[in-house]
């Protein structure tokens, strides 16, 4: 019984990083595959971690292997953030189906600064 479930786990996360690697092929600029890769790596090196200390029954195993989830989800969304910002002040260009770019006029590439909406306006909502 316990081999189903090590197995299905395993499976499940095993598809979520297929999913990851095939998104990362098909999707049309770096901001949309760096959003796929993340997320079903993260998720699937997760649900294949879980397994290990299901096998192996031994709670030292357990407590590595939990540890080891938390630094892939607490790192993972950080540094694609990182990656997805430099890549924005590089001036890789979006996707041309891409609706909105909602930081277009407001970050200043040299200094790194984001303008809030309001700075924008100018005092009194003059521009």
């Amino acid at each position: 019984m316990i081999n189903l479930l090590v197995a299905a786990v395993v499976v499940t996360g095993t598809t979520f990083i297929l999913l990851a690697a095939i998104g990362v092929v098909r999707m049309p600029d770096v901001y949309t595959r760096m959003q796929v890769s993340t997320k079903g790596a993260s998720l699937g090196a997760g649900c294949v971690l879980l397994a290990v200390p299901v096998f192996f029954g031994d709670v030292a195993i357990g407590v590595r292997a939990l540890l080891i989830i938390i630094f892939i989800f607490l790192t993972t969304p950080i540094s694609a953030h990182m990656l997805a910002r430099a890549a924005y002040i590089v001036g890789v260009p979006l996707w041309e189906g891409s609706v909105t770019d909602e930081l277009r006029g407001r970050y200043d590439r040299v200094t790194g600064e984001l303008a809030s909406p309001d700075e924008e306006e100018g005092p009194a909502g003059t521009a």
